[in-house]
This record gives structure tokens, C-alpha cells and sequence, in this order.
């Protein structure tokens, strides 16, 4: 069965994108740590982020590189945190998440964002992108 994001991609379900590229996609997550928590995923599916081949696994890297100016000038913050967890979805996948403290990288606490803000603020990122 197709994971979540699997089925994002695919288009089948909606997302608040930031970016795409035929490899890769970044869009909002649904349940944020932060205003602006962004998700970047590789569009083929596999489970484990070290599982990635090396090509794959380094362009993830270079997408979210190329991503994080934008969501730093869109969300005022003093640094984007990336984490890797990896649990919640089988599919690999990174969170960029806009900080001020370390408790903004808290994900026990999402924070309750309608889909007219998380549209707002993915227009916003966008603005930014090169």
C-alpha cells in the first residue's frame, strides 16, 4: 500500500507545495512543530533515509539546501533545524523547521493551523525560492 506520501505525490492527495522537481518535493507539513515546518521527501518511495542510494540520498540533501533561504526569509527565525525521525511515515523524508529554541523542534506539541494560513505561508516560502 502506497504510503501518504506516496499518495501525495501521485496527487491524489493535497498538499501545500513549496517545491518539486521530477525527483523531489517539499510542501508544508499538516501538523506543524513551527509555522513554516516544511516536509521534503524523495518522490520514489523507500522507507529508511539510509536505505537512499548515494545519488539520491545527496540530491535530498542539495533539494533541502536549496529550500531552507526561503523558509528562513518567509518565517523570521533564528536558524532552520533539520530533523530525520522517520517513524511516523515509511517513507524517507526530512523536516526543515524554523527555530528560535530548541522547543520549536518539540513534536509532541503541533501546533493547530488552518489550511488558509498553511496556504499563506506556502506562497510566502515560495516568493522566496530562486
Amino acid at each position: 500500500m502506497p504510503s501518504i506520501f506516496s499518495r501525495i505525490v501521485a496527487g491524489e492527495i493535497p498538499c501545500h507545495k513549496i517545491a518539486e522537481t521530477d525527483q523531489y518535493l517539499a510542501f508544508l507539513d499538516v501538523f506543524p512543530c513551527a509555522i513554516g515546518h516544511t516536509l521534503v521527501i524523495p518522490k520514489q518511495e523507500i522507507d529508511y533515509i539510509f536505505d537512499l542510494d548515494d545519488e539520491l540520498y545527496i540530491g535530498l540533501m542539495k533539494f533541502a539546501k536549496q529550500i531552507e533561504p526561503a523558509i528562513r526569509k518567509a518565517v523570521p527565525c533564528k536558524r532552520i533545524g533539520i530533523a530525520v525521525i522517520g517513524l511516523e511515515v515509511p517513507h524517507a523524508h526530512l523536516h526543515l523547521i524554523p527555530m528560535n529554541s530548541m522547543s520549536d523542534m518539540n513534536f509532541n506539541n503541533k501546533l493547530k493551523v488552518s489550511q488558509e494560513q498553511l496556504a499563506e505561508t506556502a506562497a510566502k516560502i515560495r516568493s522566496f525560492l530562486d
